[in-house]
């Protein structure tokens, strides 16, 4: 994903404020180096291979400029409170910050939070499926860039989403573009130079989802589908949270974390963050 100052104690943008939660130091595979690496030089090339020798592209530069005009569309419907799921290098949370909104970016690079930070963005070190701030309480959350693919399990990371968002809140996720396809693969993050099936990043299980799936996993997770479009290449689809299934597990998590009032930096996800579009080459 996507000048600065650093931020060390500032309000994390949030529904509620407090304490944070204790911090953990879990890798992961977007902590491996060739991740790290990219986004501290703010350019690739960087891929996703799997095992057969199929490539798919990082966008790592586009990931590290400002918010394009396809991203603030999408940035243009976000309401209230953002939660902004696999951030990257914060280019989001920095312009939904500059818009006025409470935003809080996760991820599980290091890196990426760094450079979060650094644009004067709120974000934690962590894994979406670890306990987080807020939850039950978001407004909006973001998935995008390809993150619908973390964990390689579509159904679970809505499922957890919608136990993050409000009652009637907002899920938008980019899927991808004209395409239905629904398939669980087991990925490394490789250099250009690692691309031919040299050393790269440890294996993780990833998603790739187009608009059709992502809309039946949701419906099924708690989701009522709202709205879908494309642009500039992309294609995305806004989700609203129904409110009964989420009114059910807030009043069933009487003590859900709140947002701290520090940028702490947490912990682990299990992976993130490739381009939506088609691999580079099928070998």
């Amino acid at each position: 994903m996507n000048g600065a100052r650093e931020t060390t104690t500032a309000e994390v943008a949030g529904p509620d404020r407090s304490a944070a939660a204790p911090t953990t130091d879990v890798p992961g595979p977007w902590g491996a180096d060739p991740y790290s690496d990219a986004l501290a030089r703010g350019r690739g090339p960087l891929f996703l291979r799997r095992t057969d020798g199929w490539l798919l592209p990082l966008e790592v530069e586009r990931w590290c400029a400002r918010a394009d005009a396809v991203d603030l569309q999408v940035l243009g419907r976000c309401e209230g409170a953002v939660l902004d799921v696999g951030c990257g290098p914060g280019r989001l949370v920095a312009e939904l910050a500059a818009r006025g909104h409470r935003v809080l970016g996760i991820d599980v690079s290091e890196t990426a939070v760094a450079r979060t930070l650094r644009l004067g963005g709120q974000a934690l070190r962590r894994s979406v499926f670890e306990p987080l701030p807020g939850e039950g309480r978001w407004d909006t959350a973001l998935l995008v860039d390809g993150n619908i693919g973390i964990g390689g399990d579509p159904a679970a990371l809505l499922r957890r989403l919608s136990r993050l968002v409000a009652p009637g809140g907002l899920l938008l996720a980019e899927t991808l573009p004209d395409m239905d396809v629904d398939e669980r693969v087991s990925v490394h993050v490789v250099r250009a130079l690692d691309a031919e099936g040299g050393a790269g990043g440890p294996a993780f299980p990833w998603a790739r989802v187009g608009t059709p799936a992502l809309l039946r996993h949701g419906v099924r997770a708690g989701w009522r589908p709202e709205g879908q479009w494309a642009a500039g290449g992309r294609s995305f689809a806004a989700l609203r949270n129904r409110s009964d299934r989420a009114a059910r597990h807030v009043r069933r998590t009487s003590s859900a974390a709140e947002p701290p009032n520090s940028t702490a930096v947490i912990s682990s996800q299990r992976a993130r963050k490739p381009s939506p579009g088609r691999p580079v080459a099928d070998r």
